[in-house]
């Protein structure tokens, strides 16, 4: 079996909740992806063109920081977790994934959402990511049972 990391930014803590629970089920190290600075309520107003996450994701060029950023070093998979925002990965993911080298590794995504899908994460988080194998991902129900997360994992380890 591949060795697997679950790499994860979470907002709000649901994605958090599912990449411990999709750690736990494939047996794979565990790490978050830290922002600098802490999204607060108002900073995820989608509805305010002049919060935080809605400049970030107007601007494709944006990179926030990460305080906290797991790298991929020692492993063959890494499952890369986040919320869907503006139908695709946040900006901070472009970030984690400029800062560390994936070369010759699988690096699949998973996100949450209450409704939107992971649109063009994949294609999006492979340009930054050269030598890396990055498949299409799935967006997950926060319900998600642990055996189906295992059983779609299977396919990468």
């Amino acid at each position: 079996m591949k060795k697997a990391l679950v790499a994860y930014f979470s907002a709000s803590g649901v994605t958090a909740s599912l990449a411990g629970k999709l750690a736990k089920a494939i047996g794979a190290d565990i790490a978050e992806i830290v922002p600098a600075q802490k999204y607060s309520r108002a900073d995820l107003d989608w509805t305010n063109k002049s919060s935080r996450s809605s400049v970030e994701m107007n601007d494709r060029a944006c990179r926030p920081a990460i305080a906290s950023s797991p790298s991929p070093a020692g492993y063959d998979v890494v499952f890369v977790g986040f919320p869907v925002w503006w139908y695709r990965e946040p900006s901070i993911i472009d970030t984690y994934m400029e800062a560390h080298d994936f070369a010759g590794k699988t690096v699949v995504p998973f996100a949450t959402s209450g409704g939107s899908g992971i649109g063009d994460a994949g294609k999006n988080m492979a340009a930054l990511a050269a030598g890396a194998r990055v498949v299409g991902g799935k967006k997950w129900s926060a319900s998600a049972a642990d055996g189906e997360l295992a059983a779609w994992a299977k396919e990468y380890l």
